[in-house]
């Protein structure tokens, strides 16, 4: 199996900076994709960004300028540097990753909690 564990999530004040982490372990082989989504109460998850194996970076509009996915590849970890943070960032941000492995699929993280308030 793989498991996934996050940290780095707080409570930021409107306009600060948070660096979430993921880091991946068990039964892999390869992993593919490598993202952050995130869900806010009684809203559906989103994706905030995703990274390829190869680098390659997709971020949803809102996240463009404000946040930078970056992964290292040796070490199976993901992360998400956030910064002009603003209170509808408030949501639980979750990691994955697409795992070729013992068992292969997209595998999800607990979730860590951003707040952003002042």
């Amino acid at each position: 199996q793989v498991q996934l564990v996050e940290s780095g999530g707080g409570l930021v004040q409107p306009g600060g900076s948070l660096r979430l982490s993921c880091a991946a372990s068990g039964s892999i082989f390869r992993i593919n994709d490598m993202g952050w989504h995130r869900q806010a109460p009684g809203k559906e998850r989103e994706l905030v960004a995703r990274v390829s194996s190869g680098g390659t970076t997709t971020y949803a509009d809102s996240m463009k300028g404000r946040f930078t996915i970056s992964r290292d590849n040796n070490k199976n970890t993901v992360h998400l540097q956030m910064n002009s943070l603003k209170p509808e960032d408030t949501a639980v941000y979750y990691c994955s990753a697409d795992v070729v492995g013992g068992v292969s699929g997209v595998f999800w993280g607990q979730g860590t909690q951003v707040t952003v308030s002042s």
